[in-house]
């Protein structure tokens, strides 16, 4: 089966790849397809996932897979959240967004800067699939006043993981893989598509 990912970005291409290999599919980009990318309108995480894989399979006619993702922080009532890739404006950088974080969390002591990723995926089988599956996976941890590590990106270097004593940043990608939330997210796609193929072929 050859699926659309409803995004340009290689190394979602490369980690989606590696999640679903074994399962015979051929994943190619939006990009690939010449397909542009959507205004993410949506309400919420699932919204703006559903929105991207729909739009994606429409222009394509090929089944897709999108996610959207974001940072949310309890003293911010969940802010960013959905608009954690524009936070400081659109088009802004991760440096514009991380400094908006910080001087927005002034004064917030430690206790209270609890955090987490999420990551929502949708996989649908036509723009029009009345069935699509629906993935989800979440990273706790909490937010940093001083940035640490060089490897990731976003919000990466400000994201504290108490167990690990260390950020996001900080950490090698294969262990990042393996305990963040679109690693949670992509494990839980693939048990669903392998029950409803499972349930498709009896």
């Amino acid at each position: 089966m050859r699926i659309v990912v409803a995004s340009g970005n290689s190394g979602k291409l490369r980690e989606l790849s590696q999640l679903l290999a074994g399962l015979d599919v051929d994943l190619v980009t939006q990009t690939a397809c010449g397909v542009n990318s959507i205004e993410e309108t949506g309400a919420s995480f699932m919204e703006n996932a559903l929105l991207k894989a729909r739009h994606a399979s429409g222009q394509t006619g090929l089944p897709s897979i999108a996610d959207d993702s974001g940072l949310e922080v309890d003293a911010l009532g969940g802010a960013p959240g959905i608009y954690s890739a524009r936070f400081a404006g659109s088009g802004a950088s991760d440096a514009d967004n991380n400094s908006k974080l910080i001087h927005a969390l002034a004064g917030v002591p430690a206790a209270r800067r609890g955090a987490r990723y999420r990551c929502v995926l949708a996989f649908v089988r036509t723009a029009a699939d009345g069935e699509p599956l629906i993935a989800e996976g979440v990273w706790e941890g909490r937010i940093v006043d001083v940035a640490r590590g060089d490897g990731g990106f976003g919000y990466d270097p400000h994201f504290w993981l108490d167990r690990l004593g260390r950020t996001v940043a900080e950490l090698e990608a294969s262990a990042k893989n393996a305990m963040s939330h679109r690693g949670h997210a992509m494990r839980r796609l693939r048990q669903l598509i392998e029950t409803r193929r499972a349930a498709e072929r009896a």
